[in-house]
C-alpha cells in the first residue's frame, strides 16, 4: 500500500557521506569509555542522530505528498473554421464528459480554456462539475485564427502542479498560428498527457480568391498583365464546376474605379484569369478582385471571396497640399511655383480628406497650408481631422521617409488645435509656449450638463480631458458641474480655474472622477463661471456650455457680465427636449458673440469642441506692429542660393523650438525678444523622413511683400524639394512581397547601372501594420545582388514597406494587403496534427487517445471516453524540511555535550519506586549518608592541599661566598626534625552524629518548653 506522504532528497548524493558512521562509532567507542556502558551508549546515539540530521540536510532533505487526483482542461477551438452548430456542441460535450467521469471523492478538477487568434480561460480549474452555459463569453472578437501553441501554454500555466494533469482539445487541427508541436512536446515533458477530439469540417463547395498576381516592377505608360488565382473545392468526386461574377476594381486617392465585371465558370482547382492593364499616373494603386457565385450553396465561407494587391508607380515628385475648405486660393502662389519647379502638386479641402495609408502613398512630401485641425462653423459644417488621420501623417514620414511641412496662418500650429497631438511631436518646434514672458494666455471655463444624452457622461469627461490636453501650459481651465450640494467647480475651489502647466495631471485625475448630475438652472453655473474668468489674467476669455437646454433661463445681470467683460459663450444641444430649450442655448450664444451648435450624439462633440477651443489659443497669433523683418540665422543647404536679405512680414504663430540638437532654427524674426519663440521656419530629421515649419504663411497675409520678392519661387520650391522623398535612381532595384505562412517575405534585388550585382549593402527597412504600429523589418543578404527580410502579418488589412538601399539612394516603398486570415483557406481537417499530438507519451504516463470525432449531434461514445482515467505520472509536491533537521541537530549535539559532561544519578528512580510501593526509608539516616560524604570529601580535599604545601617547603642556603658543607648533601640533616604523624581519630560519634543528636536535643527541650 503506497503511503500518501513519504521522504524524498534534492541532491540524494550527499547521502554517500553516511558511509562515515561507523568512522564515527569506532572513534567514539574508544574515546568515551571513562563515560561508563550506558552513557557511551547515549552519547554515540545522539553523534549518530546529529550526522545523519546534517547529511540529510545537505542532500536537500524534502517532504512528498503524493496524489491520485486529475486536472483536465478542455481546450475548445472557437475560430471560424469551426460551424457555430459544433461551437455548441462543443460545450455540451464538456458538460457532459466532467459529469459522468470526475471522481468528486477524489477532489478531480475540470476548466475550459477557448482560443482563436488568442486564448483565454473561460473556467479556471475547480473541483465541481461544469454548470450548464448557454455560450461561452471569451473570445467575443479574434476568431479569425487558430493559435493553438497559445492555447497550449495558457492551460499548462493554469493546471495546479499537485494533480496529475491532462489537456483534451476540441479542434480541426487547422492552425495558422504558431507551432503547438513544440509546447506540446514541453507539455509532455512536464507529465501531461494529451487527448484529441477531432471536430471534422463538412465537404461542401468552396470557392476561395487565392491572390491578384502582379508585376513586380511597372512603369508609367507601360501595358501589364495582372492575373487573378480564384480555387474552387467541390464536394468529395464531384468536380462540379461553379458560377458566378468576377469582379475587379482600382482604388487610388480615394476613388474607385470598376476594370472587370464579368460571369465566369470555375472549374474543379484552380482558375486563372488574366487582365490587361495600363498605369498612366505614378501613384499608389489598390486592386481588388471579388467573386459573387449565382448560387448560394456552391460557396461556404464568403469572407474568402476577396482579395487584394497592393503596388506604387513612381514617377516626378508629387505633393499633397491640404488647405482650410474655407480659405481655398490662399496659397495658388506657392503653387504656381512648385508647378513652375517641376513639381506636381495635388490639392485637397479639409472636408476631403484622404482615408488611409495607402492613398498618401502617391505623394512624396505632404504639405499642411494653413490648415485647422478643426474647421467649420455648425455641426453639421465642421471636419476635422482624426486621430487616426493625423497618425497616418505621422507615420508616413517617421517609417515610410515623406517629407511633412506645416505653414502658418491665423489658425494654424497652436491656433489651430493641433496641440497635444502625435503631430506636435513630429514637428521641432512645440506648439505650446512654455515662456511666462509671453502673454499668450488664454482662459476656458466648461459648463457641464448633459446627462440624459446617451452616455452623456462618458462624452463630457471625453471633452473636458481633450480640454485640458490641448490648453498650452500657460493657459487656465476650469470645468462646472452639479452635485447635491449644488453647482461646484471641479478643482480650484472659489477661484475656480488654474493655471494648465503645473495642475494638469492632477486635473485629469479629477476628470476621471467626474460624475456630473441634472443642472436645474444655468444662472448659477453661469455667474461662478463669469467671476472666475474674470479673475484669471488672460487675454482670451471663452465659456462652452454642454446641455440639454432644459434648465431655467439665466438672469440679464449675468448675461452683461459676460458682455462687459468681453467674455464669449459658445452652446452646445445635445439631445434637445425642443424648440425651447434650443432657442435658450442658441440665445444665450448670440448675446455673448458665441457660436451655438446643435449636435444629435456625443460623437459629434470632440471635433465642436477643437473647433471651439482655438479661440482660447488665439493669443498665439504674433502681429507686431510695424511688422519684423525676418533673418537668416543657420546656413542651411536649403537656403543655398537664396538672398538672405528677406522681405518683412507682418505676423506669425507663436512656438516653441524643441530642447533637441537635432531641430535646427534657419530663420528667425528680432520680434519677440525671447529667440525660442521667434521661430520662422526650422527643418529636422524626423524618423526615416524630414518635417519642417514656416510659421508665417505664404502671403496671402502676413507674407504679402513676399510675393513681390525675387526669391519667392526659388525659397518654397527648394524647401519642398529638400522634405520630399528622394525620387532620383541610383541603380536597378526591384522589390516583391508575398505572403506565406502568416507572415510577409521582402525581397529586394539589387543591380548597378552595368547591370552587376550590389553588394554588401547596408539597407534601411521599415514596415507599417494595418492599425499603423511600427513592425520590425531586417533585411539580410542571401544570394549575389540579393536581400530577404520578413515580419509576421497577423492581421487583416495592408502592409506598408519602404527599404532604403543605402545612404542617398532612393526608397524603395511598396505594400502588400491581407485580405482575409488563412483561418478561411484550409477546408480539410489536419488529422495529421492531432494524431501527433495525442501520440506524445507524457513523463511517467501513457501516450494520450484521439477520441471518437465530434458531430453535429453529440455522440456517447465522444461522452464515454474517460478523460480523467489513470495512466499519468501521480502528482507529487515538494515541500523543503532541511532547515527542520538544521535544527533538530544542533539541539541534538548540545544532548551529546550534556551527556558526556553532566553525570545523572538515578538513585532516585529507586526510592520513588520504594515510596509507590508503601516502603519507609529513615530520612534522617540517608541525610546523614549524604552529610559525611561531604565531610570526607572535604576532609580528604584538605589532605590533598596540606601535602602540595609540604612538598614545596625548603630551607634557607648558605650566604653568598661561604663554603658549603659538602657533607650534609649526602646525609639527613640532624636538625630536621620528622614530620608528626597524624594521630587517629578516637572512635566515638562522628561529628555529623553529634550535630543530629544537638539538633534531636534541641527540639525535645524546646517541646518540653
Amino acid at each position: 500500500m503506497m503511503l500518501p506522504t513519504r521522504i524524498g532528497f534534492d541532491q540524494p548524493g550527499y547521502l554517500w557521506l553516511l558511509l562515515f558512521l561507523p568512522l564515527l562509532w569506532w572513534y567514539g567507542y574508544r574515546s568515551l569509555a571513562a563515560l561508563g556502558r550506558f552513557r557511551r551508549g547515549f552519547a554515540l546515539l545522539f553523534r549518530t542522530v546529529v550526522w545523519t540530521g546534517i547529511v540529510f540536510a545537505l542532500a536537500g532533505v524534502q517532504w512528498v505528498w503524493v496524489s491520485d487526483r486529475v486536472t483536465v482542461m478542455y481546450l475548445l477551438d472557437q475560430s471560424e473554421s469551426i460551424p457555430r452548430v459544433k461551437r455548441q456542441v462543443m460545450l455540451d460535450y464538456v458538460i457532459r464528459n466532467v459529469r459522468r467521469h470526475r471522481d468528486g471523492t477524489r477532489e478531480d478538477r475540470a476548466g475550459i480554456v477557448v482560443f482563436g487568434r488568442d486564448a483565454s480561460i473561460e473556467i479556471p480549474p475547480f473541483d465541481d462539475d461544469i454548470p450548464p452555459l448557454r455560450r461561452l463569453e471569451s473570445l467575443r472578437d479574434r476568431t479569425d485564427a487558430t493559435n493553438l501553441e497559445s492555447a497550449l501554454n495558457l492551460a499548462q500555466a493554469s493546471m495546479p502542479e499537485d494533480t496529475s494533469r491532462r489537456i483534451v482539445i476540441v479542434t480541426d487541427g487547422n492552425e495558422n498560428i504558431g507551432q503547438a508541436r513544440k509546447l506540446a512536446a514541453r507539455a509532455a515533458q512536464a507529465g501531461i498527457g494529451i487527448d484529441v477530439v477531432p471536430v471534422i469540417i463538412d465537404t461542401k463547395s468552396e470557392v476561395l480568391v487565392e491572390k491578384i498576381d502582379l508585376p513586380d516592377n511597372i512603369r508609367k505608360g507601360q501595358p501589364f498583365e495582372a492575373r487573378i488565382v480564384v480555387s474552387n473545392y467541390s464536394e468529395a468526386g464531384s468536380g462540379e464546376p461553379v458560377e458566378g461574377k468576377l469582379r475587379v476594381k482600382q482604388r487610388v486617392g480615394g476613388q474607385e474605379s470598376l476594370l472587370l465585371e464579368q460571369s465566369v465558370t470555375l472549374d474543379d482547382g484552380k482558375n486563372v484569369f488574366p487582365l490587361r492593364h495600363q498605369i498612366e499616373q505614378p501613384a499608389g494603386y489598390t486592386y481588388e478582385a471579388e467573386f459573387v457565385p449565382d448560387a448560394a450553396d456552391d460557396d461556404g465561407i464568403r469572407q474568402n471571396n476577396s482579395a487584394t494587391a497592393y503596388t506604387y508607380v513612381r514617377g516626378k515628385g508629387r505633393v499633397l497640399l491640404i488647405e482650410d475648405k474655407s480659405h481655398l486660393g490662399d496659397f495658388g502662389l506657392m503653387i504656381d511655383a512648385l508647378r513652375d519647379a517641376n513639381i506636381e502638386v495635388v490639392q485637397q479641402p479639409s472636408d476631403e480628406l484622404f482615408g488611409s495609408l495607402a492613398e498618401l502613398q502617391a505623394y512624396d512630401a505632404v504639405i499642411l497650408a494653413g490648415v485647422p485641425r478643426a474647421s467649420g462653423d455648425s455641426s453639421e459644417q465642421i471636419s476635422s481631422f482624426t486621430d487616426e488621420q493625423i497618425d497616418m501623417l505621422v507615420r508616413n514620414t517617421q517609417q515610410l521617409g515623406a517629407g511633412l511641412l506645416m505653414i502658418g496662418g491665423p489658425e494654424a500650429f497652436g491656433a489651430g488645435g493641433w496641440s497635444g497631438t502625435e503631430l506636435e511631436k513630429a514637428m521641432p518646434v512645440d506648439f505650446k509656449i512654455k515662456n511666462t514672458k509671453i502673454q499668450a494666455v488664454g482662459a476656458l471655463a466648461c459648463i457641464m450638463h448633459a446627462s440624459e444624452m446617451a452616455e452623456g457622461n462618458h462624452w463630457q469627461k471625453v471633452i473636458a480631458r481633450a480640454a485640458v490636453e490641448q490648453l498650452g501650459p500657460a493657459d487656465y481651465a476650469g470645468v462646472l458641474h452639479w452635485t447635491v450640494s449644488g453647482d461646484a467647480w471641479l478643482w480650484g475651489g472659489r477661484n475656480g480655474l488654474l493655471e494648465v502647466g503645473p495642475n494638469r495631471k492632477a486635473m485629469l485625475t479629477a476628470i476621471g472622477r467626474m460624475t456630473p448630475g441634472d443642472m436645474p438652472q444655468f444662472d448659477p453655473a453661469m455667474r461662478m463661471a463669469v467671476a472666475g474668468l474674470t479673475r484669471t489674467p488672460a487675454s482670451t476669455k471663452h465659456c462652452i456650455i454642454i446641455s440639454d437646454g432644459d434648465p431655467s433661463d439665466p438672469s440679464p445681470g449675468t448675461i452683461n457680465s459676460f458682455k462687459t467683460n468681453n467674455i464669449t459663450i459658445s452652446t452646445v444641444a445635445v439631445a434637445s427636449h425642443g424648440l425651447t430649450e434650443s432657442a435658450r442655448l442658441r440665445k444665450i450664444a448670440q448675446d455673448t458673440g458665441g457660436k451655438y451648435y446643435q449636435a444629435a450624439s456625443g460623437k459629434a462633440l470632440p471635433r465642436i469642441f477643437q473647433r471651439e477651443a482655438r479661440r482660447v489659443s488665439r493669443p498665439l497669433v504674433y502681429e507686431p506692429p510695424g511688422g519684423a523683418n525676418p533673418q537668416v540665422i543657420f546656413p542651411h543647404a536649403m537656403l543655398e542660393g537664396v538672398d538672405r536679405v528677406l522681405p518683412n512680414i507682418n505676423g506669425f504663430v507663436l512656438t516653441q523650438t524643441k530642447d533637441s540638437p537635432l531641430a535646427q532654427v534657419l530663420i528667425q524674426s528680432p520680434k519677440p525678444d525671447s529667440p525660442e519663440n521667434a521661430t520662422v521656419l526650422a527643418v529636422w530629421t524626423y524618423g526615416l523622413g524630414r518635417t519642417a515649419v514656416m510659421t508665417t504663411d505664404a502671403g496671402a497675409r502676413w507674407a504679402a511683400d513676399w510675393t513681390e520678392w525675387p526669391g519667392y519661387d526659388k525659397f518654397y520650391a527648394q524647401l519642398v524639394r529638400w522634405l520630399m522623398r528622394p525620387t532620383g535612381d541610383t541603380g536597378k532595384f526591384s522589390i516583391a512581397t508575398q505572403v506565406r505562412d502568416g507572415e510577409v517575405q521582402v525581397v529586394v534585388n539589387a543591380l548597378d547601372q552595368d547591370d552587376s550585382f550590389l553588394n554588401f549593402l547596408d539597407m534601411n527597412a521599415s514596415a507599417l501594420d494595418p492599425s499603423l504600429k511600427p513592425v520590425p523589418l531586417r533585411m539580410r543578404q542571401t544570394a549575389p545582388g540579393r536581400y530577404v527580410g520578413s515580419f509576421p502579418a497577423d492581421e487583416t488589412g495592408s502592409y506598408f514597406v519602404n527599404v532604403v538601399p543605402g545612404p542617398g539612394m532612393s526608397p524603395l516603398t511598396t505594400g502588400v494587403t491581407v485580405p482575409y486570415s488563412d483561418e478561411f483557406r484550409v477546408r480539410e481537417t489536419n488529422r495529421a496534427l492531432m494524431e501527433s499530438l495525442a501520440a506524445l507519451k507524457p513523463r511517467g504516463g501513457e501516450p494520450g487517445e484521439v477520441t471518437p470525432p465530434l458531430e453535429n449531434q453529440l455522440s456517447e461514445s465522444l461522452v464515454d471516453t474517460n478523460a480523467f482515467r489513470g495512466g499519468l505520472a501521480l502528482a507529487r509536491s515538494f515541500r523543503d524540511v532541511w532547515p527542520w533537521f538544521v535544527l533538530a541537530s544542533c539541539g541534538l549535539f548540545l544532548g551529546d555535550v550534556f551527556v558526556r559532561r553532566v553525570a545523572i544519578n538515578f538513585d532516585w528512580i529507586g526510592r520513588t519506586v520504594a515510596r509507590m510501593r508503601g516502603q519507609k526509608q529513615d530520612r534522617d539516616a540517608s541525610v546523614a549518608a549524604r552529610l559525611d560524604a561531604l565531610q570526607k570529601s572535604k576532609e580528604s580535599l584538605g589532605d590533598s592541599l596540606e601535602r602540595r604545601r609540604a612538598s614545596v617547603r625548603f630551607e634557607p642556603t648558605e650566604a653568598e661566598g661561604t663554603p658549603v658543607d659538602t657533607s650534609t648533601i649526602s646525609g639527613p640533616r640532624s636538625e630536621t626534625k620528622p614530620i608528626a604523624e597524624p594521630k587517629p581519630e578516637s572512635s566515638g560519634p562522628s561529628y555529623t552524629e553529634r550535630l543530629l543528636e544537638a539538633k534531636r536535643r534541641a527540639k525535645k527541650d524546646k517541646g518540653e518548653s
